[in-house]
């Protein structure tokens, strides 16, 4: 299974937050797009979807910035992976001219069953787990690329 490059994006940037959070900082949308290497493009759908799901809390003006929720913190990762994808079959059974073995075929729920044993085994970790050290300190030494 892979998640999608959105789903990755989203995943950084929410642990780019836990840890400079606890420093008290609220970095634009643009600054943590720099830290973590993505476009501002992208950056800017994920972090607007993360604030859709509760997890992080975006403030325009001064003193404005992002910061990460109590709940973006603390909630499954599991959880939060399944809201960033979406719900999907691993497989596009219906996709096209249509599976010829589709009334029959134990493939697909092989295949469902696999992809939640995947979300499950994220379901006990959050945010604040993935940022235990060695990463915690990692992510606080990433600095924003030069402009340009």
């Amino acid at each position: 299974m892979r998640l999608t490059k959105s789903t990755d994006i989203a995943l950084r940037i929410a642990m780019r937050l836990a840890v400079i959070g606890d420093r008290g900082d609220a970095p634009t949308t643009r600054e943590v797009a720099a830290a973590v290497d993505v476009p501002y493009t992208h950056a800017a759908k994920v972090v607007s979807k993360l604030q859709h799901l509760g997890a992080i809390e975006a403030r325009r003006g001064r003193g404005g910035g992002l910061t990460l929720t109590d709940m973006g913190r603390t909630a499954s990762l599991g959880r939060l992976v399944r809201d960033l994808e979406g719900v999907h079959d691993v497989v596009g059974c219906e996709d096209g001219p249509g599976c010829p073995l589709r009334g029959g075929c134990r493939l697909r729920g092989a295949l469902h069953t696999a992809q939640e044993a995947f979300y499950t085994s994220l379901d006990p970790l959050s945010i604040n787990d993935l940022v235990e050290p060695p990463t915690g300190p990692l992510l606080i030494s990433l600095s924003p690329r030069p402009p340009g």
